[in-house]
C-alpha cells in the first residue's frame, strides 16, 4: 500500500466522466526539510517544522519512514541530535521547548520556556541549544530535564550551532550575516566572520574545517577560522536550512523552501537524495496564459505549464511578506498575498512588501477585482473586505461562516466558499444566495463556464454548481490529496510570535485556467493536480 508524506495511505484521485486528472507537480517525500542528522542506524533524520514531523531517510535509496507523526507529541520540530545512548533530542520551534524521543519511543520534555528553540547539537553527551529570536540565548541542557545552564544571551537570532575542536561553540547570527563563537563556560562571544548571505548553520568537517551554509545564495563555504576568510566549496539552490557530514566527508544539505536534500561528495559532485516539492501548497492563482503562482508558506513559487517549479522569493529574505497563505496576481505583475499575521500585502520578489491592509482576524483567499480593488476573505470575522488603491477599505459582505476562498462570478458578483457552513454563496450588492451546499469544508473556489467550482478540503473532492443539479451540485473529482481524511488529524501549528504569528491554518486552493482546466492544490501530499476536460 503506497504511503504519502504523512505516512498514511496515499490518495487515489478519480475524475468524473468527461474529465481527466494528471499531476502537474509530483508529491514530495517530506514537508520541507529543516535540521538533519545521521542517526546511529545510518539513516538521515529530517526535522520538518512546518509539517510537524520527523522522518528517517535512507541516503542510498531515498526511501523514508515517519519517526514522529504530524499528530504526535512533538510539535514543529526544527533541529535534532542524538546522544551516545540513542536519545533523539528535538527542538520544538513553536512550542518553546526541547523534547527527547527515548530509544523505546517514549517522548519526554527536557527543557521548556525556551522561546523559538531552534538549533541543537550534542557533543560527548553534552547538549547545547540556541533560541532563534532577536534576544536569543544559548543554553546547555540536561538530558534528564534538570534546569539548563545559560551560556550566552542577547544574540541576534542564533541558529544551528556546533562545538569546534577548540572547545568553543560556533553559531551563525542569521540576519546579520555573521558567524560567532563563545566559550562553553560563557563569557563574551566573538565574531569569526561576516558578510555572509543569510547563514543558517555551521558545522565542522571530519577534518576539523569549519563549514557554513548560506540560505540567501545557496553557497556552501569553508571558513578559515584563524584569518576569518571563506572559500566557496559548493553551490546548491538557495533556501538552505541545515547540513550534515558523514564520516567520509560527504555533505547532506537540506532546504526549508521545498524539502530538497542534496548530497555533495568529497569530489564536489552532487546527487539528489530527496527531491524538492511543495510544503503546502496553499493559495494558487493563474499566472498568464498557462502558468501558476503558489503561496507556499515560507516561500513563493511559480509553476510552468510543464510543471517546472521556481522559487523567486523566501521568508528569510528582507522584505518578504511573512508566512503567506493566499495569493493573486495584479495587473502590473506584482503578487498580492495574505499572511498569518492578518495582513494583505503587495510584493515584487526582491523588493519590500507593501502592506495594503492589516488587522484582519484571519486572512485567507484574495483576488483582484476588475475595478482595481483587492478583495480579501477575513475568515475570522466572516467578512469579505475590498481594499481600494488609496488604501481605504470597505465591507462587501458580512455574516459569512468562515469565508475562505473567493472568485469573480460572470455577472460581476462573487462566489465565496464558507468553510464553516459547507456552502458556496453567490454574493452581489443586493444580497447572496447559496449555489452549492452539503460539503464538509470548502476552501478554494473558481468560476468555470459560468458556474461555481469548489474544492472541498474536508472530503478531497471538487464540486460544480451545474444547471439542473440543485445546490448539491455535481462531483467532478474525488479522492483528492487535499486535507487528511481519516488517516490522522495533524496538530495545528501555533506559529511564532513576532516572526510568523499563528495559527498557521491550512488552505487548499483551486484556480481556473484559460483552457478550461482546474488547477488544484493537494495540501495533504504536496502535489498540484490538473483537472482537464477530456478531448472528444
Amino acid at each position: 500500500m503506497p504511503l504519502d508524506r504523512l505516512g498514511t495511505q496515499a490518495a487515489s484521485p478519480t475524475a468524473a466522466a468527461g474529465w481527466l486528472l494528471r499531476a502537474l507537480v509530483a508529491p514530495p517525500a517530506v514537508i520541507g526539510a529543516n535540521g538533519i542528522r545521521l542517526g546511529p542506524d545510518g539513516e538521515l533524520y529530517v526535522a520538518q517544522a512546518f509539517g510537524s514531523q520527523v522522518s528517517a531517510v535512507n541516503v542510498a535509496s531515498g526511501a523514508n519512514r515517519v519517526v514522529s507523526r504530524a499528530d504526535g507529541a512533538v510539535v514543529a520540530p526544527d533541529d535534532l541530535a542524538f546522544d551516545s545512548r540513542g536519545n533523539l533530542f528535538i527542538t520544538e520551534v513553536m512550542s518553546a521547548r526541547v523534547s527527547a524521543i527515548r530509544p523505546g519511543g517514549k517522548v519526554e520534555v527536557v527543557a521548556s520556556d525556551v522561546p523559538v528553540a531552534n538549533g541543537i547539537t550534542v557533543h560527548a553527551d553534552r547538549i547545547f541549544m540556541s533560541e532563534f529570536n532577536p534576544e536569543g540565548r544559548i543554553w546547555e541542557l540536561d538530558a534528564g530535564g534538570s534546569a539548563p545552564r545559560l551560556i550566552a544571551s542577547g544574540l541576534m537570532m542564533p541558529n544551528a550551532l556546533c562545538l569546534g575542536p577548540d572547545n568553543l561553540l560556533y553559531f551563525p547570527l542569521v540576519p546579520l550575516g555573521e558567524v560567532w563563537r563563545v566559550a562553553l563556560h560563557g563569557g563574551t562571544p566573538e565574531r569569526v566572520i561576516g558578510g555572509l548571505d543569510i547563514p543558517t548553520a555551521v558545522k565542522f568537517s571530519p577534518a576539523g574545517e569549519l563549514f557554513v551554509v548560506e540560505a540567501g545564495s545557496g553557497q556552501v563555504s569553508c571558513i578559515d577560522v584563524a584569518s576569518g576568510t571563506r572559500t566557496a566549496y559548493a553551490q546548491v539552490a538557495y533556501g538552505i536550512d541545515n547540513f550534515e557530514f558523514d564520516r567520509d566527508g560527504e555533505i547532506y544539505v537540506s532546504h526549508f523552501t521545498d524539502g530538497e536534500i542534496v548530497a555533495i561528495s568529497p569530489d564536489r559532485s552532487q546527487r539528489t537524495v530527496v527531491p524538492g516539492g511543495m510544503v503546502g501548497p496553499f493559495g494558487i492563482a493563474a499566472n498568464g496564459a498557462d502558468g501558476l503562482v503558489a503561496a507556499d508558506g515560507m516561500s513563493m513559487a511559480t509553476i510552468s505549464a510543464a510543471g517546472a517549479v521556481a522559487r523567486p522569493a523566501m521568508l528569510l529574505q528582507h522584505g518578504f511578506p511573512g508566512y503567506i497563505r493566499g495569493i493573486a496576481v495584479a495587473a502590473d505583475g506584482s503578487m498580492i498575498v495574505t499572511n498569518s499575521a492578518g495582513q494583505c500585502a503587495r510584493y515584487h520578489p526582491g523588493g519590500e512588501a507593501e502592506v495594503l491592509l492589516e488587522g484582519l482576524d484571519c486572512a485567507m483567499g484574495v483576488i483582484m477585482a476588475p475595478t482595481g480593488e483587492t478583495l480579501v476573505c477575513d475568515s475570522g470575522r466572516g467578512e469579505i473586505v475590498a481594499i481600494a488603491a488609496d488604501g481605504s477599505a470597505r465591507s462587501l459582505a458580512t455574516g459569512l461562516d468562515r469565508p475562505t476562498g473567493l472568485a469573480l462570478a460572470p455577472d460581476g458578483g462573487l462566489f465565496v466558499s464558507e468553510a464553516g457552513a459547507g456552502t458556496v454563496r453567490h454574493v452581489t450588492e443586493s444580497g447572496s444566495t447559496i449555489v452549492l451546499s452539503g460539503m464538509q469544508e470548502p476552501h478554494g473556489v473558481a468560476a468555470l463556464g459560468g458556474s461555481a467550482v469548489a474544492l472541498d478540503r474536508g472530503t478531497g473532492s471538487i464540486h460544480r454548481a451545474a444547471a439542473g443539479a440543485g445546490v448539491s451540485g455535481e462531483v467532478l473529482a474525488s479522492g483528492l490529496p487535499a486535507g487528511t481524511h481519516g488517516g490522522m488529524t495533524p496538530k495545528l501549528l501555533p506559529g511564532i510570535a513576532g516572526l510568523m504569528p499563528g495559527p498557521l491554518l491550512p488552505f487548499a486552493d483551486i484556480a481556473a485556467l484559460a483552457d478550461g482546466s482546474i488547477a488544484l492544490g493537494g495540501d495533504g501530499d504536496g502535489s498540484i493536480l490538473l483537472l482537464q476536460p477530456a478531448k472528444p
